[in-house]
Order: structure tokens, then sequence, then C-alpha cells
């Protein structure tokens, strides 16, 4: 089945993750309506630049290098225009300087206009050309949205592959470690292929493919059915000892398992069903995925791993177990009060979160193609962002009056810090006024010549032909440290409010980086805050208790608390990759303690101290499974892709804290302080 499955998937399912062009959101994402409102005022294509330096210093030939690397790109399919300093002349137009030369004046940039094609398709005929011209004359680096969204699916589709890879290698090799049995580690990987191969035929089938969040979903599904096998195992394991026969044992050991496994499936597949109505596709993708996942991981624990357990498992003479309470029971409070203080303190840095993170975050500070991109930032902004602006009263903006206005905003939005490169009406008139007689000519006039075929109707991406509106296309600087994105386009907008213009319309690369923020910082609210609440109900029906239910919420609540306030405090950022990571380490908690509260609510009956027998029962199987998941994820911590390092580290540290709250604290709470009889435990 195993083996059927990869090969399904293989033939099947397409793994390179299908990355949106407009940094992670969808056309009919709400999101964009804004970038679309944009597109249709002002027809035009998506921003490539390339940064062209001359390592030589060879000024005469610099400039036909430049020329010839500029008609090559020119000729690619997708490629709509572009300005160069190889062609044209920048020096005294007020356009060409601003999108041509740089700060360094061994550098140039190359200004292109890109159609919709998929970046996926245009970034490597781009690469094979820049790849031509590159050498020891010439540096050349791209950026711009396509760019960058490109590199951002494959940085993914190679960790999805060799890192997903390599954690199921450090899974089997660390579950050899702990069962000691090929048995059973064989069967572990072998129902864990199944449930992966199942959910992605699944999720293929329903016309879904692998995107921005789902990169990830192989280790995600993998882990939740490892949390099921792990515990099935201890319970096999325990059963078996005394069990007259094989199949006995394993009966047993699926009855003591599967309460326990239903409510933790139950706990994930709700949090993960709440995504389904973000307004971003990725968390939509991610929550129906997960889902899926959720369902997959328990069918196939319960009907491929048992077959292992009942004819090939080595049956041990006796189980080792041991007692976290041992040694302790006297002192519950000094325990209790100790990591109180560390979660209290951790919690200060929950606020501290960055969702909001920079566009360089995404790639490694020390790497090449990171240096290349903070030159191009430097030099005048990586993002881009769209401001569309109208005179108040209703005038046209080719006015007089309303055009010495966006003179005046023009101005303000270049002495801004965070503002690099500007290009609006103000500076295509300028430009005109260059050309001979041109200066002689009115500002509406010079904009319907502007308009025209024969010059290319570049006026067409900055005004609109009734001329209501106009255009300032702003290139922001993402090294610069801003307090927020959204504060930031408050205050540009405030700007065009003191320039006497109305800011109608404010989109762009930043903007929807801005929203991705928010978004990010919703779903870890909604997502957790929702999670925890639909888990009171989970642990009710577990615990049959009021007292332990909450006790058991307050240790879930616990583990985000630990993950994020980590974060904060250490000043590591939340993206959109990293961000399913405290859910899905919530869900290892809460799979830790509902099978711990299990194992206690039905030794009440027959056992003087049923939380002990508990603890004695399910802490191994719980630090088996944190050891194995830890070392898995662990592998994403050497990824040369900084979401996916980030990814790692949560969901070890989400692990590490699940399972102190589930074996260390959630036992002093409930039996410790409480101290209550044997049979009213539970």
């Amino acid at each position: 089945m195993a083996a059927l499955g990869v090969t399904l998937v293989a033939l099947f399912v397409d793994l390179s993750p299908q990355v949106e062009g407009d940094f992670f959101f969808a056309e009919d994402d709400p999101q964009m309506v804004a970038s679309r409102r944009v597109a249709e005022l002002f027809p035009g294509g998506g921003l490539v630049i390339l940064r062209v330096e001359d390592l030589v210093g060879d000024s005469a030939a610099y400039r036909p290098r430049v020329a010839a690397l500029a008609e090559d790109i020119y000729a690619i399919e997708g490629v709509l225009s572009g300005f160069d300093a190889g062609t044209q002349n920048p020096v005294g137009s007020p356009l060409f300087e601003r999108l041509l030369l740089n700060p360094d004046p061994a550098a140039t940039n190359i200004f292109l206009s890109v159609d919709d094609t998929d970046p996926e398709i245009l970034i490597p005929r781009l690469e094979a050309v820049v790849e031509a011209h590159q050498g020891p004359e010439l540096d050349i680096v791209m950026s711009g949205p396509p760019v960058i969204v490109e590199l951002i699916r494959r940085s993914l589709y190679r960790d999805l592959i060799v890192f997903s890879l390599a954690a199921v290698l450090v899974f089997g090799l660390i579950g050899a470690i702990v069962y000691r049995d090929v048995a059973i580690v064989v069967g572990t990987l072998a129902t864990c292929f199944v449930s992966v191969s199942a959910t992605l035929l699944i999720v293929a089938a329903a016309g879904s493919g692998i995107g921005l969040l789902t990169a990830n979903l192989v280790t995600i599904v993998f882990v939740l059915t490892l949390s099921h096998v792990v515990f099935l195992t201890a319970n096999w394991r325990r059963a078996a000892v005394e069990a007259p026969s094989r199949d006995a044992a394993l009966w047993t050991g699926i009855k003591d398992t599967l309460e326990g496994s239903f409510w933790s499936m139950a706990t994930t597949l709700l949090g993960f069903l709440s995504l389904l109505v973000a307004t971003a596709r990725p968390l939509r993708e991610l929550g129906m995925a997960g889902a899926v996942g959720s369902l997959a991981a328990l069918a196939v624990a319960y009907s491929v791993y048992p077959a292992f357990l009942g004819r090939w498992a080595k049956v041990p003479s006796t189980t080792r177990s041991f007692d976290s309470l041992a040694g302790a029971r006297g002192r519950p409070g000094l325990v209790l009060g100790a990591t109180a203080v560390v979660v209290g303190v951790l919690a200060l840095g929950v606020a501290r979160v960055d969702t909001d993170p920079g566009l360089l975050s995404y790639f490694a500070e020390e790497s090449e193609l990171r240096a290349g991109l903070e030159q191009i930032d430097q030099d005048g902004g990586s993002s881009t962002l769209d401001i569309v602006v109208a005179d108040p009263d209703g005038g046209r903006v080719d006015g007089p009056e309303v055009f010495q206005r966006m003179v005046a905003f023009q101005a303000a939005l270049e002495a801004d810090s965070a503002v690099g490169v500007v290009v609006s009406p103000t500076i295509l008139i300028g430009h005109a006024r260059t050309l001979p007689l041109a200066g002689m000519l009115p500002v509406p006039m010079l904009l319907d010549l502007a308009s025209t075929p024969q010059l290319g109707e570049v006026a067409l991406g900055f005004v609109t032909p009734e001329r209501d509106y106009a255009h300032y296309l702003l290139r922001m600087r993402e090294s610069r440290a801003e307090a927020s994105r959204q504060g930031v386009m408050d205050r540009l907008s405030a700007s065009a409010v003191e320039a006497g213009l109305d800011p109608v319309i404010v989109a762009g690369l930043y903007d929807l980086q801005a929203q991705l923020g928010r978004l990010i910082a919703s779903s870890l609210r909604i997502g957790i805050g929702g999670l925890l609440l639909l888990f009171l109900g989970v642990a009710f029906a577990v615990s049959r208790s009021v007292p332990t239910t909450l006790k058991m919420w307050i240790c879930l609540a616990a583990i985000p608390t630990v993950v994020l306030g980590t974060f904060g405090l250490l000043g590591i950022a939340v993206d959109i990759i990293t961000s399913p990571a405290a859910n899905v380490a919530l869900a290892i908690g809460a799979d830790s303690m509902i099978h711990l509260v299990v194992r206690a609510r039905r030794l009440g009956g027959v056992h003087p101290t049923p939380w002990r027998a508990a603890v004695a029962q399910i802490s191994r199987p719980v630090l088996g499974a944190t050891g194995i998941i830890s070392a898995g994820f662990g592998i994403f911590v050497l990824s040369s892709f900084p979401p996916t390092q980030r990814f790692g580290l949560a969901v070890i540290l989400g692990t590490a804290a699940a399972a102190t709250m589930a074996i260390v604290v959630l036992p002093r709470l409930v039996d410790g302080l409480a101290n209550p009889e044997p049979a009213a435990t539970g």
C-alpha cells in the first residue's frame, strides 16, 4: 500500500508549490480588490528590475554591453516593454534618472514591464539571458514581485523534497533507537507513507494543488499519523505482557487507544476546519488539506498499522515505565510555580510577535541572493506601492492647480524615509519637457501625446483617459526599520491630503504584505483561540470533570504562549509559512493530554492512584514521540530558507512544551494540588 501510494503520488500529484503571483493572494481574494482596480484604471504589466554593475570600470564598453543585454531581454516572450541605460540616455531626464540611475555610478538598472505569464515560466527565460551576459565584466541581479515569488516557490519546493525526505529518515532512525524493533519501525513508516499518499491524492482529486502553506503538508500529516501510532504501540506493548494471545493484546491496545485518538483527531480537525473561513486562499487550502490529513491519519493508523503489531512486532516480556511524579509528590507547588514563572515571562513576548516581517526576511542574511536584493532595495526600493489620487472637488488632474498639488505630493513622497523611487505624471511631464519644443506645450496636450500609440501609450499607466485619476508608482525600501507597513501607508496618505489630494486607492505588493501581516495575526488569534475554545468541549467529553477540563485548558493554552512568546522575545518573525507551526504544536499537545486523561479516567475505578499510574504508562510514549518529532523537525532548522527554519523551530518548541505540560504540569495540577480520592479522580 505504501509503495502503491508513493507511485500514484509521483504519477498524478504535482508537488511543485503553486505560489500566487500577487504575493500569495489569489485573484478572487478580497485583498486583491484594490490591486484589480488599479490594473483596470492603469493598464500595464508587472515590474522587474535588473541591476547591472560594471565590474571592470570600462565606461566606453559598458553601455554597449547593457544595450546588448537589454535587446535580448526585450525579445523574451512575456516582456512587454522596458527602459535601459544602454539605449536611452538617462542624464537630464527626470524619468530616466529615477528609473535607471543608482547611487552607485558603476551600476544602472534595466526597468521591465512584464505580462501575467506565470513566474515559474517567465523567470527562467530571464535567467537564461542573464546567465549568457553575466561574467567578469557585468554583475546582474534581478528583483521585483514576479522574481521574489518565483524564488520563494523554488525554496519551498526544494525544502518540500529534501527536508521532508530527510525528516522521514530521521523519524525512522530515532524510531529504531526508541523501539529496537524492525517491524514497528517499518510499520510506522509504511503507515505514515500510506496516510500522506492518501491525503495528497484526495487533495489533488479535489482540484487543490500544493500551495504556499500546504508545501509542509507531508510532514504535518506524517506527524499526525505518527502520534496515533506511538500511543497505539505503547498500549499494545503494555497489553501484550499479560494478554493470552497476540489478537487479544491487539484488540486491548486498540480499545485503550481509540477513544483518545478519536478526540485528538476531532480537536485537530476542528482546528483545520476553522481556517476555511479565512479570506486568503493559502489559509483555506491549508484548512482543507489539514482536515483531510487529520481524517486520513486516524483511518490509516487504525486500518494499516495494527497488521504489523498483530503479526510481526516483538512481544515484550516486560514493559518499562516510570513515574514522573516520583520524588516530587510532596513538592508540586515548586514545580508548578517555576513553570508559571517561565510561561508568564514568555507571555510578555506574545504581544511583541512580528507578523509583518520584511520582504527580505524570506531569504538568508548571509546569502548572495539576499545581498543582491538588499542592494536593489537600498538603491531605490524592492516593494511596489500604488497610490491613486484625485481632486477632492472632482477637477481634472491635468488642470494647473491640481497639477501643482501633484508636484507637491511628489516632493513629499520622495522626502519620506521609507520611499525609494517615485514615478508619477509629474515625472512623466518633466521627461516630456526635455524633448525638443515640448517645453512650450501645456500639460493636457503633453499627456494626450504620451497616450498615443506612437509614444507607446505610456501616459495611460499614470493618468486615466478622462483625467480624473492620477497614479503614483512607488518603490518602497524594505531594509528601513518602520513601526508597521500600515503606519507608513497611513503617513503617505496623510501627505496626499496635506497636498490637497484625495488618496482614493492604495494597493500593490507593499499593501498586500501589510494585509498578509494582519491576516497572520488574525489567524493566530482566531485559529488558536478557536481551537482552545473548542478544546473545552473535547476536554470535558474526555475527562467528564469541570475542574480537570479547566486545568487541561490552562496547560494547553501554555503551548502557543511558549512558542509565540519565545519568538516575540527573540525577535523572530512569524511569516505566513511559519504561522501554522503553533497549531501543529497545539495538536500534538492535545494528543498527549487527551491520552493521559483517558488513561487516568479508566484507571480511576481499578487503581488506588490512577494519575500516577497513568503518568507511568503514558510518559514513555509521550517522550518518545517528542524525541522523534523534535529530531525530525530539527532537520528543518538546517534549511537555507528562513521560513522553513522558523517553522521547524516553532514545532520543536511547541512539542517540548506540550510534553512538559502533559506529563509534568497537568498531573500535578490535578493530582498533586487537589489530591483527590482515587475513586473521584478524573
